[in-house]
């Protein structure tokens, strides 16, 4: 390692080196950081993409000695814009190929660099009003991810061809064999009934959505009734320790109950034929009060009130119940309370009698055509 002095350029091994056929950094690339749990096969100068299209390398990688995590720093192109949560995953370019850093912005609105065409690069932060990844941004760890090594996929292998599992599948295969051995129908069956229930689910999806929302809201309404709730389930203990101590009673009652009802069965089981036979006796006085109509209310009304209604006097016409007596005094005639006996009334004026003192004239008798 050859180390230059201040303001010298310094050599630090051969990873110092460019890499051929790396991406094009632009003239004025920026840098980001990514922290890993872990960038095992991953070294400086390897390649970092977007959409698998190569737009900057790895600068360095650093291990912080507070939680060991790597810390990978990159340089990108200043052409590739991209949002500030964008994800880093450290991917892997063929089964025993090189590793190297995917950025990915969210999936909705992932942007397909040009480095050639720059007006094909979609602002995906100003679109959804996320800040761009800018110089200098960190990557945490929440947002950074790597796929399987290889040695993990044979270890995994390893483990189930020797730890018995091939044998375990032999004999679960085994067994439904033998299990449907004979039931090929039965089993078709079933698997058509299912297909067909699953359809019917698939069919009534929104209901069981509707359904299981309702049940949220009921369940949401629970528990914000907590307190009355706990409360009612308190209060039951009483009524039902009153229940228990009364539960003899309760039997008796009950069974007395079924005594009743046999009895009541019995006995319309006996009386049958006749309210049978009183209902048939009944059916033309029903018919009669049908036929009736209106004019049963109007009967009624007469009976109710006898003999003095309306509706009598309507129909009697000349008889005592309708007399009317109209009296009509003379003009000048002046009537005076009786205060002695009457005598010389029937000579008036009309038939050349003297009038009684004081010029007051007696009231014309029936006779002389005062009542109508």
């Amino acid at each position: 390692m050859v180390a230059g002095g201040p303001g010298l350029p310094s050599f630090h091994g051969i990873e110092d080196l460019p890499l051929p056929g790396g991406a094009d950094l632009g003239s004025h690339p920026y840098r980001i950081t990514a922290v890993f749990k872990d960038v095992t096969s991953l070294f400086p100068q390897s390649s970092v993409k977007v959409n698998d299209v190569p737009v900057g390398r790895v600068e360095k990688i650093t291990v912080s000695g507070d939680d060991w995590l790597a810390r990978v720093t990159m340089k990108v192109n200043g052409k590739v814009h991209l949002p500030a949560d964008a994800y880093a995953n450290l991917e892997q370019s063929s089964l025993l190929g090189e590793k190297y850093v995917q950025l990915v912005a969210p999936k909705d609105l992932a942007p397909r660099p040009d480095l050639n065409d720059t007006s094909g690069l979609r602002d995906a932060a100003a679109v959804r009003d996320v800040a761009p990844l800018a110089d200098g941004a960190v990557i945490p760890l929440a947002r950074t991810n790597r796929n399987a090594e290889v040695e993990e996929v044979f270890g995994a292998l390893s483990m189930l061809l020797n730890g018995g599992g091939v044998q375990q599948i032999n004999t679960i295969t085994r067994e439904l064999n033998r299990a449907l051995d004979g039931r090929q129908s039965s089993a078709r069956s079933v698997l058509t009934r299912i297909g067909a229930f699953a359809k019917d689910l698939d069919a009534h999806r929104g209901d069981i959505t509707d359904a299981l929302g309702a049940l949220d809201r009921l369940s949401s309404t629970v528990a914000g009734r907590d307190a009355r709730v706990g409360e009612v389930l308190d209060r039951l203990g009483p009524g039902l320790k009153v229940l228990r101590d009364q539960r003899g009673s309760l039997v008796t009652m009950l069974r007395s109950l079924d005594t009743l009802s046999t009895a009541a069965v019995d006995t319309v089981d006996r009386t049958r034929a006749d309210i049978v036979a009183d209902l048939r006796a009944l059916a033309p006085t029903l018919k009669g009060l049908a036929d009736a109509g209106r004019n049963l209310p109007a009967s009624l009304q007469v009976l109710m009130t006898y003999p003095f209604t309306d509706e009598v006097l309507s129909g009697v016409k000349g008889d005592y119940l309708n007399v009317y007596l109209k009296v009509a005094a003379a003009p000048g005639t002046v009537i005076l309370p009786a205060h002695g006996p009457a005598h010389g009334l029937a000579d008036g004026p009309a038939h050349g009698g003297s009038a009684p003192a004081g010029g007051a004239l007696p009231l014309p008798s029936v006779g002389e055509g005062g009542a109508r």
